[in-house]
């Protein structure tokens, strides 16, 4: 990729949504349902700013550890998430172990990707070990989802958390102290300005 261009597959890691809830005196739950709509509005910007896919971290395996209240609140937020976008148009890819309890079966028909728009994965009930066990039957269980250029966490996190470790080998990594029900349009668009900055020579 040539640099100062414009990153073809994007990553998202809407992180801080229980602590956004606790610091307003809210149920850790009460994060999750406010997520939706920042989820949207960035799904409108990719639109408008070509972005050609987009991935985004609902909720993993390790997450579904969490209490219940918790579970059915990530859970009923993906799901309201993911049927909206597919509404708008988005050519949707949802990726994680539907063979688990902990997956909405009501999202079952998305894990082959439908429409024809921009493409979106939703990672929902994802594991990175889920994910590389594929390799045992011949490939990633995420093969239908290309390499990542850009990588933008918001909740200040400086880590992966196993999100697509493989097509995370060479994307640039841009992070957000504010909190995800927080977001506002000029953080992505920060993350771009900066995304065209760097050198990206992918090891040569």
């Amino acid at each position: 990729m040539a640099k100062n261009s414009t990153p073809r597959h994007v990553g998202f890691i809407p992180d801080g949504n229980r602590r956004w809830a606790m610091n307003r005196g809210l149920p850790k739950e009460e994060g999750y349902v406010s997520g939706i709509g920042p989820g949207l509005s960035l799904y409108e910007i990719c639109k408008k700013r070509g972005i050609a896919e987009a991935s985004i971290y609902c909720f993993t395996q390790d997450n579904t550890k969490r209490p219940n209240a918790q579970k059915l609140a990530f859970t009923d937020a993906s799901v309201a998430f993911a049927f909206e976008i597919a509404r708008r148009g988005a050519a949707l890819l949802v990726l994680g172990d539907e063979t688990s309890a902990q997956f909405p079966k009501v999202l079952e028909s998305f894990r082959t990707r439908q429409g024809t728009g921009m493409k979106v994965n939703l990672l929902i009930n994802y594991g990175w070990e889920w994910d590389l066990d594929g390799l045992k039957n011949g490939g990633l269980r995420s093969n239908d989802v290309s390499r990542l250029d850009l990588i933008v966490r918001w909740g200040g996190g400086r880590r992966l958390s196993g999100f697509l470790p493989v097509q995370s080998v060479y994307a640039d990594f841009y992070v957000r102290d504010e909190y995800w029900p927080d977001f506002e349009p000029q953080h992505f668009e920060h993350a771009l300005s900066w995304f065209k900055r760097q050198d990206r020579t992918f090891g040569g």
